[in-house]
């Protein structure tokens, strides 16, 4: 069973992602600002990220360069979740170190797809 960190600082947001990712199989550990996906990162060492970009006390950006510059979890694929979908935001978010992106509201279906591409 694949472990995937979740770093999402709204609530229902995390309740919904959380709930439906588990209904997949998927073992699901939950952050809610971007320090604390830091530190879950490195001592749970999931298989996947997917990391909410705006984030209070460190944001996704920032999280997401911090967890690629470490030796034991710069293999980790990260998705970008993020509400602003314009023109540069994709090209920021993987210049910080994810490796791929998707917009918000999220489309479970597409989520999906690209979670497992990254995963297998």
């Amino acid at each position: 069973m694949a472990k995937i960190l979740l770093v999402e600082d709204n609530e229902m947001n995390r309740d919904m992602l959380s709930r439906r990712l588990r209904r997949k199989g998927y073992d699901v550990v939950v952050a809610t600002d971007g320090a604390e996906g830091v530190e879950l990162s490195l001592a749970e060492t999931p298989d996947l990220i997917l990391m909410d970009m705006g984030l209070p006390v460190m944001d996704g950006w920032e999280a997401s360069h911090a967890i690629k510059g470490e030796p034991k979890t710069g293999h980790i694929p990260i998705i970008a979740l993020t509400a602003h979908a314009i023109a540069g935001d994709r090209e920021k978010c993987l210049a910080a170190g994810c490796d791929d992106y998707d917009t918000k509201p999220v489309e479970f279906p597409r989520l999906l797809a690209k979670i497992q591409t990254l995963l297998s």
